[in-house]
């Protein structure tokens, strides 16, 4: 199922998050919980609690717009993680990577941490700049 490109204003709402995210000494994650075991032997995962600008991020970049519902989450991974992949992504590819990052959290606590702090938002977020800057300088 195809879903359609964002818009002009939903790439911005999305890009606005990027000084919040990055801000000095921001932590995606506040503290972890569980992690432990009970008297009877039965162990609890442990699960973050996120900041809430984290939590309202994902919510936006969960939007129908950016979902990817045919993405390969290992396809996606590897150009996630090539840099110059990231650097010439058209906003399918970028959909596709986002999609990535946003499920990667149902199958591992502490995802949306990962992708934050190891600069992979932050890549996907300079890259949508760019192409928000293109479309404005393509309207002139």
């Amino acid at each position: 199922m195809k879903t359609p490109l964002p818009t002009q204003q939903e790439i911005e709402e999305l890009v606005s998050f990027l000084p919040k995210l990055y801000a000095k000494n921001f932590k995606p994650i506040k503290r972890w919980h569980g992690g432990t075991k009970n008297q009877d032997g039965i162990f609890t995962f442990p699960w973050p609690k996120y900041d809430e600008i984290v939590v309202e991020f994902f919510g936006v970049a969960s939007a129908e717009c950016w979902a990817d519902y045919t993405y390969c989450p290992e396809k996606a991974f590897q150009m996630l993680e090539n840099e110059d992949a990231v650097k010439t992504a058209d906003l399918a590819q970028i959909k596709t990577m986002l999609t990535y990052c946003v499920r990667g959290e149902r199958f591992c606590a502490g995802h949306w941490g990962a992708m934050i702090e190891g600069g992979y938002i932050l890549r996907l977020l300079q890259r949508l700049t760019e192409i928000s800057l293109e479309s404005y300088r393509r309207k002139l």
